[in-house]
């Protein structure tokens, strides 16, 4: 084995390690959930709005993540139409209150 295979070999060690055991090792779902030295309040904040979206009777949230980056509410991921754009950002304000709602949903027509 020369010098350049065991280059290669660490090289794609060093990439797979980190996708199959996590970049910090294995942790508990509570600390995956909240990143090290989340503050709270944002942790809060994402619970409460994610809530909101989940109790929403004719909403589907399962496309949809909602995450909190520098004091505003980020929502990301999927909807199947306008209507749930909307309802998705309405909820979102409503649950935020005087924190921004950033738009990040791409609609995907006839999705369900």
């Amino acid at each position: 084995m020369n010098i350049s295979s065991k280059r290669l070999n660490w090289t794609i060690a060093a990439c797979i390690a980190p996708m199959v055991y996590g970049v910090g090792g294995f942790v508990s779902q509570i600390e995956a959930s909240t990143p090290r030295g989340a503050d709270p309040q944002n942790a809060e904040l994402r619970q409460r709005v994610s809530d909101a979206l989940h109790t929403q009777p004719y909403f589907d949230d399962r496309h949809i993540d909602v995450s909190v980056r520098g004091g505003a509410v980020v929502l990301s991921g999927i909807v199947f139409s306008d209507w749930d754009l909307q309802d998705a950002l309405r909820t979102a304000r409503k649950a935020a209150g005087a924190q921004p709602v950033i738009d990040g949903l791409s609609i995907e027509e006839g999705g369900r």
